[in-house]
Order: structure tokens, then sequence, then C-alpha cells
């Protein structure tokens, strides 16, 4: 399995336009033929397009220059030069381009569906033959321009994950465990902080033509949108999910304001990451510790769902209140 890479930096340059063509039509009984060059084609464009069987940027890595072919000459009997092919980039689905000009970025595109496209760097103009240039009073020119070069951009990608449910919570909180549940990922699982160290995808199938897709987020911790821990790499992953589902490990101390901190770092990193649907969920009621903490989490919130991720208790009403809510957004 390819590694998860979400940024990637690419230099793309346009095809340079071939020149235009210095040529005189020369025929028997045409002693005085005038001017007869062709322009030059047109130089390739470079193409960023969203495609399905790509999930990470990993191959920008290794590769990160990208030319389009150049535009031909043109020739004698008023002959066009070839354009040249434009050159098309592949990456996932949800990869947001953006052009990184003096220092600052700057959004070309965010291609969230599959065949989304958008030029980046635009093929030079062909150059004009000398057929262009002839008058009254210039019957033989020799003259003709040459082809223009293509745009050259330094470009910025960025992978955001497609999903409907983001799964957030501090490290440790069973956030990977859940995911295994319900659906058939299968992230790196053991009991201590930050085992996830980037994000997983499941596909939850409920029968009867009901699915959503669930992003596991590494885990949050105070600070994570000032870049310490894990978080402010992955936050962006959870801009684009339509639900947030809330993980609380309940054999914690001091639950509720764990809840704090965590939206507090959502509130800091975008204000409009809290105003998505939130569904809060107490995790590990299997454990003997977590006893003492479900009252506590009865009174403080309006609506809490109790599982065992370990164990599977209380997930089918979980799923099915996502459902509903999805179903309604």
């Amino acid at each position: 399995m390819a590694k998860f890479i979400d940024e990637a930096e690419i230099f793309v340059k346009g095809g340079k336009g071939g020149d235009g063509c210095i040529a005189f039509r020369r025929e028997r009984g045409i002693p005085r033929g005038g001017p007869w060059g062709g322009d030059g084609g047109k130089g390739g464009d470079v193409i960023i397009k969203a495609v399905r069987n790509k999930k990470t940027l990993i191959d920008f890595h290794y590769q990160k220059h990208f030319f389009a072919e150049n535009g031909r000459n043109g020739s004698g009997n008023n002959k066009k030069g070839k354009d040249g092919e434009d050159l098309i980039i592949e990456v996932p689905c949800g990869t947001v381009v953006k052009e990184i000009l003096d220092g600052q970025e700057k959004i070309l595109a965010d291609l969230v569906k599959e065949n989304d496209y958008v030029v980046v760097a635009k093929g030079g103009k062909g150059g004009l033959g000398n057929t262009h240039f002839k008058s009254s009073t210039n019957q033989t020119p020799r003259i003709a321009t040459k082809g223009e070069k293509g745009e050259e951009k330094r470009i910025k990608l960025e992978l955001k994950l497609i999903a409907d449910v983001g799964i957030i919570g501090y490290p440790n909180s069973g956030k990977s465990t859940l995911l295994s549940k319900i659906s058939k990922a299968r992230p790196k699982i053991a009991d201590y902080p930050f085992t996830t160290l980037e994000p997983n995808l499941g596909l939850v199938d409920l029968g009867d033509y009901r699915s959503f897709v669930v992003a596991d987020i590494p885990g949050l911790i105070e600070g994570a949108s000032e870049g310490k821990g894990l978080g402010m790499k992955f936050l962006k992953h959870i801009e684009r999910t339509k639900i947030l589902l809330h993980l609380i490990d309940l054999s914690e101390n001091d639950i509720i304001n764990r809840y704090k901190n965590i939206r507090k770092e959502l509130e800091n990193y975008s204000k409009e990451l809290v105003k998505k649907k939130e569904i809060v969920v107490g995790n590990k009621i299997d454990l003997e510790m977590s006893k003492k903490n479900i009252e506590k989490a009865k009174r403080y919130f309006k609506e809490i769902y109790f599982i065992s991720a370990l164990t599977g208790e209380g997930l089918k009403e979980l799923l099915e209140k996502i459902w509903e809510e999805l179903k309604n957004d």
C-alpha cells in the first residue's frame, strides 16, 4: 500500500509554440510565387485532473517537474506545424490546486469529483509564417515570428479526504478500533497515543443501499491548531465532512474539559468546523473505570451515545443515528 502523502509542490511548464516559417511558392509556371510559410503549432497545455484510482500524492515526491510538448515549426506549402500534446497530470479526487507566487498561495481549483480538471500552464501560441506579412508594398516578405513560450508555474497540491463522517478525539480514544468494527478498513491499532499516523477511510455498509464513508482522523491534542502533535497536519481532512463524530474516552479523568479542549482546537483552526453537525460518543463502556463518567456525561451533554468499539455494544444504534443525520443533511 502506498504511503499516505497529502501535500506536494511541483513545477509545471506549458509547451513552447512552434516558429513560423519563411518560405516561397516555387512551382513551374509560377516564377514569382508569393510567400508560402506556415504557422507554428501551439504548445501543449499542462492539465491537472482528478481520478478515482489515486489515493495519495506520493508520486509527486519522486517526480516534481512536468513539461507539456512543444509545438512544431511551420513549413512550406503553408503547412501549419503540429500542436504540442497536452500533458495531463492525474491526482486523487479531493485535491486542492494552488499556485505559489511570491511566497503567496492562490487557489486555482478544488478538484472534488472524478474528471474535474484545471489548466495550470497554458502552452504558447505558434509563430506566424511569412504568408501573414504580404502587402501591396512587400510581395516577398522575409519575416516570420517565433513561437511564444509556455507558462511556467510553481504549484502546490493539497489533498483533503472526501468523507461523510470524520471521527475526532484525543489520541488513543478508540477511533481506529471503531473504524475497524464498522467498516472493512484495517488501521493500525495499539494501546498508546499516536498509533494512527495518517487518516484512514472506511466504507460503512448498512444494507438496503445505505452506505457512507468514515474517516479516522489522527488524535488531536491541546495546541493542535498551532501545530502541536499531529493535529494541525490532519485537521484539513475534516473540512469536507458533513458530520463530526466526537469520540470521548470514558476511562480518562476530566472528560468534560478534554471535550472542550478539542472543540477549542477546531474553532481555532476554522470557525466553519465548529458549525458542523456533531454527534458525541462515549467509548469504552466495557471498562470498569468508565462507569464513573457515564452519569457525568449524561448530565453535561444534551445527547450522547454510549458504545464499546471493542465489543460492538451500542454500535447499531449509533450507525442508524449517523445515517438519519446524513439523510436529512
